[in-house]
């Protein structure tokens, strides 16, 4: 097992990443779009064992946005394929390793072979705990808080009884805490309608690395710059300084924080 820099208490339980700059890492080497996806997957696999070994209890990423379908088709197409070709190939390691692997994203509008692939893989790791693996696919954090609202008029949930803790009940992952830790790879400074509702309170870290390029290393630095944040959650923490407050500023939560 590999060693963990960070101390064990300073790790986050939750860290949710934006997978960014496939196809920007595949152009600088003068290639397909493809190979900077299939690059991509291969960095997947190198962050779930980091994050498994640095005894971080959820790992998020956002694997398709709802926004993706606006792509060329011959790359939608080779994603998909792509994720098929991952799951068989991989599945078998991440369920030995502990890892659960969890869906979340609306499946309604993908194929039945995707579809199917996607759930298969969630029931095939439902007896494991080591790791939580969220898989965000054509998901969209704007879709996550409005079907969260449809399925709680459908319950019945009345306006009066309607507030945040019952809201979130139905948000497609009520199963896990919010994010602590948000990283965005590729040099965009932007939360792309990912876990919206989740991320009100998590910290933001953004870098220029490019995601085929981010590996247990660049997890590193990200968490070492967390361990290194005062989290107040609009309270006045050990510093003594508020955030939000009139004339105060807040906390700069936005400020970006390289690799």
């Amino acid at each position: 097992m590999a060693k963990n820099p960070v101390a064990a208490d300073s790790v986050p339980r939750h860290v949710a990443i934006v997978m960014d700059g496939n196809g920007r890492w595949a152009r600088k080497r003068f290639m397909p779009r493809g190979v900077g996806h299939k690059a991509g997957v291969d960095s997947l696999l190198k962050v779930v064992q980091a994050a498994t070994d640095r005894g971080i209890a959820y790992l998020t990423v956002f694997a398709f946005s709802s926004e993706n379908w606006k792509r060329p088709e011959e790359e939608v197409s080779g994603l998909m394929s792509l994720l098929l070709v991952a799951l068989s190939k991989y599945l078998t390691k991440m369920k030995a390793d502990g890892v659960r692997i969890r869906i979340v994203g609306d499946l309604a509008n993908v194929s039945d072979k995707v579809r199917h692939a996607l759930l298969d893989a969630q029931a095939s790791t439902v007896d494991n705990s080591r790791l939580v693996l969220t898989v965000a696919f054509n998901y969209g954090g704007r879709w996550d808080i409005v079907q969260a609202a449809k399925q709680a008029l459908l319950a019945g949930v009345s306006a009066e009884q309607l507030d945040e803790a019952t809201l979130s009940s139905y948000m497609a992952m009520s199963y896990a805490p919010d994010p602590d830790l948000f990283i965005r790879t590729g040099g965009e400074v932007r939360l792309s309608n990912f876990l919206l509702w989740q991320s009100a309170y998590a910290e933001l870290y953004f870098t220029d690395c490019l995601w085929p390029d981010f590996d247990d290393k660049e997890l590193d630095k990200a968490v070492a710059s967390f361990t290194r944040r005062e989290r107040r959650f609009g309270d006045v923490g050990a510093s003594g300084e508020g955030e939000g407050a009139i004339g105060d500023g807040g906390e700069n939560h936005g400020s970006r924080t390289q690799a």
